[in-house]
């Protein structure tokens, strides 16, 4: 009952992996399938995309630990993982989306799988517990390589 239905063009932020430059941006088709029973469209794309998230999830995961076990400060995250770095309006802001991934993370819209950290964690904290747990995940052949691209690679396994 389900079909083909086309592709649809879809950008994607940050790193796919410690071997690509960082803040790539990758331009790639998602698959679409309608079901022809209830009408439904279904979208596939290749691993290490995240719903709603226009970073990879190597990117997000990899940033996490950066903050937290790294304990990078949210510009110097920024200025490693994404090629925005230069916009004179949000330059000493830090960056607000690494904020936002570790609130999501507490709240367990991002990386849901992961252990729920205590209600008063810091969000650096939260991160740094998120990052250990992905870089846990982390396929075996990726073990020698250190904690925050380990993470990285945890974040490709882990939804």
């Amino acid at each position: 009952m389900i079909v083909g239905h086309g592709t649809r063009p879809r950008e994607v932020l940050g790193p796919a992996d410690h071997g690509h430059v960082a803040g790539g941006i990758v331009s790639i088709l998602l698959r679409r399938y309608v079901c022809r029973a209830c009408g439904a469209v279904l979208t596939v794309g290749p691993r290490g995309l995240l719903r709603g998230r226009r970073y990879s999830a190597f990117a997000i995961a990899w940033a996490l630990a950066l903050f937290g076990l790294i304990r990078l400060t949210l510009t110097a995250v920024r200025e490693t993982v994404t090629l925005w770095r230069e916009e004179p309006h949000t330059a000493n802001l830090g960056w607000a989306s690494l904020r936002r991934w570790a609130r999501a993370v507490r709240h367990r819209r991002l990386f849901s799988g992961l252990p729920h950290p205590p209600p008063t964690a810091s969000l650096r904290r939260v991160a740094g517990r998120a990052a250990m747990a992905l870089a846990a995940e982390a396929p075996a052949e990726r073990r020698g390589l250190r904690e925050d691209l380990r993470a990285g690679y945890g974040g490709l396994s882990s939804r």
